[in-house]
């Protein structure tokens, strides 16, 4: 059954909380259901990238590892560990030998591509926001590797965004201020 009712009245439970109910609103569901969010919308990109396989295989291999890191902040004995850490700066270090110098901030967007990407981005950084919380708060201990494959996760998804936007051939525009 897809539904049980049971939390009709805002209330849930996590694992390893020893079904203990707890609020909806509350730090730990929300961590949660903003890993849900980007790995849900990472799944709509990388269907919008299938011209671009390098980009889509990249995304694939990031909701793998964002499941690792939904089931750790849940309560599982579950980590991504450094390699994950690693591929990504190895994605993002080829990226940067292929794409124009970074001259400063960006306008998103260029191509749809791109500018799905940075939308990837900021839901990224909400995640890594939202983990930390949970982690200040000691309501999960959040492993060193999970929080530092959160925070390169934002410069992969910013790098792949500038990628799509250069094999589109389109120039990168930045603020006038």
């Amino acid at each position: 059954m897809l539904y049980t009712g049971k939390g009709d009245r805002g209330t849930t439970t996590a694992f390893g909380c020893n079904q203990q109910r707890i609020s909806k609103s509350s730090e730990l569901p929300e961590a949660l259901g903003a890993l849900d969010e980007l790995n849900a919308f990472l799944g709509f990109v990388k269907m919008r990238s299938n011209e671009v396989s390098r980009i889509a295989v990249a995304i694939r291999g990031v909701q793998e590892s964002l499941f690792i890191v939904q089931a750790e902040v849940a309560g599982a004995e579950k980590r991504v560990g450094s390699e994950a850490v690693k591929n990504i700066e190895k994605i993002v270090n080829e990226i940067e030998k292929e794409i124009p110098k970074l001259k400063g901030f960006s306008i998103a967007g260029g191509t749809e591509l791109s500018a799905l990407l940075d939308v990837a981005r900021t839901l990224a950084r909400r995640v890594e926001r939202r983990v930390i919380v949970v982690k200040e708060l000691k309501l999960r201990e959040i492993a060193p590797e999970t929080m530092a494959y959160l925070n390169r996760l934002s410069s992969l998804l910013f790098a792949l965004a500038r990628l799509a936007n250069h094999l589109a051939g389109v120039a990168e525009e930045t603020p006038k201020y």
